[in-house]
Formats: C-alpha cells, sequence, structure tokens
C-alpha cells in the first residue's frame, strides 16, 4: 500500500477532531516528503538533528511535532519551527523552551510528560513532581510557551487491561489540573 494509501485509511477510521500526526523518525526526507505529497501535513520526529534537517528541506507549512525525549542543549535546534513538544518533564526543560521561543519569536505549545507505565526506563513527572513544577514561580514568567496537554506512555504489554488502566490515570491527571490550575 503507498504511504498516501496508508494515511488515508488510517484518517478514515478515526473521529472527527482527532488529528494524525505521521512519524517520520528514521524515515527519509524522500519519504516523508512523499507523505506530504499525499496532503499530510502533521509530522512527528524524536531526534532534534533529525527534525532540523528535515524542517530545512521540507515544505514550511508542515506542522512539526517533537516526540522523543529532549535535551535542553537540542531545544535551540528545533525551535525555530516546532509546534508543540510532547515531552516536557522538568521546569529546567520548559525554561529552554521559553528561552529560545523568545529568541524565535514564537510560542511553543506543550505538553507535560508523566510516568505513568510500570517500567522505569520511562521518562516524566510523578505527581508530586507535577504540582511543584505547576506551582513553581518560574512558570508564571514564561511567555514565550502554552501548556496544551499531557502526555505518558503506557507499558509495553500485550495486557489491555494495564495499558487501559494507565491511560485512564493520565486522564485523571490531566482532568485535575485542568480543574484545580486552569
Amino acid at each position: 500500500m503507498s504511504i498516501g494509501k496508508n494515511i488515508e485509511t488510517i484518517k478514515a477510521g478515526l473521529p472527527e477532531g482527532i488529528k494524525l500526526i505521521a512519524v517520520s523518525k528514521t524515515q527519509s526526507i524522500e519519504v516523508t516528503h512523499q507523505a506530504y505529497q499525499s496532503g499530510h501535513r502533521i509530522f512527528g520526529e524524536n531526534k532534534a538533528q533529525e527534525a532540523a534537517t528535515k524542517a530545512s528541506a521540507l515544505p514550511a507549512d508542515i506542522e512539526w511535532h517533537f516526540i522523543g525525549h529532549l535535551q535542553t542543549n537540542k531545544v535551540k535546534l528545533i525551535a525555530p519551527f516546532v509546534n508543540t513538544i510532547h515531552s516536557v518533564d522538568s521546569i529546567k526543560l520548559l525554561y529552554e523552551i521559553d528561552k529560545e521561543a523568545k529568541k524565535n519569536n514564537r510560542i511553543i505549545k506543550c505538553l507535560l510528560q508523566f510516568h505513568i507505565a510500570s517500567e522505569e526506563t520511562k521518562f516524566g513527572l510523578d505527581m508530586q513532581e507535577a504540582i511543584t513544577f505547576i506551582e513553581s514561580p518560574e512558570i508564571k514568567t514564561f511567555h514565550n510557551i502554552s501548556i496544551t496537554g499531557v502526555m505518558g506512555m503506557a507499558t509495553f504489554s500485550s495486557d489491555q487491561n494495564l495499558v487501559r488502566r494507565e491511560f485512564k490515570n493520565l486522564k485523571e491527571i490531566f482532568s485535575w489540573i485542568k480543574e484545580t490550575y486552569y
């Protein structure tokens, strides 16, 4: 099946209002461009250098999402073009995103990443860290970021009940943050 047909099939099965982020990580610029030519405009990358290379080589109307763990020293590579960073797990990282977004005269959307999996190898905040994070005085000084939601990686498991519980927990975290702080 062609890339365009595959994207079309996936989109046809999505409920209204849901956006598909085509994960282009490890794919060549040519393959990503094929998806673009089929009409898709939202792509996700997990490596800052690869994202920067693709963003400079592909059309400017692409909405780029950064979906991997992000080191503070890599923020400057993606700040000129990234729409949303899905992996904010520290105030230090948020500070760097705000600083680089300001340099580029932009507002970057951010998702707070929570550790919801039973695996210790996953990144993310726990609830107490999130409260400290959200209530910190520094967060009120950031004008070039917009916290738009939460993200979490479930345990890599075939146990659907476990995965559902973990995402249900993430939904409860999101609802609590939204009600309490926004």
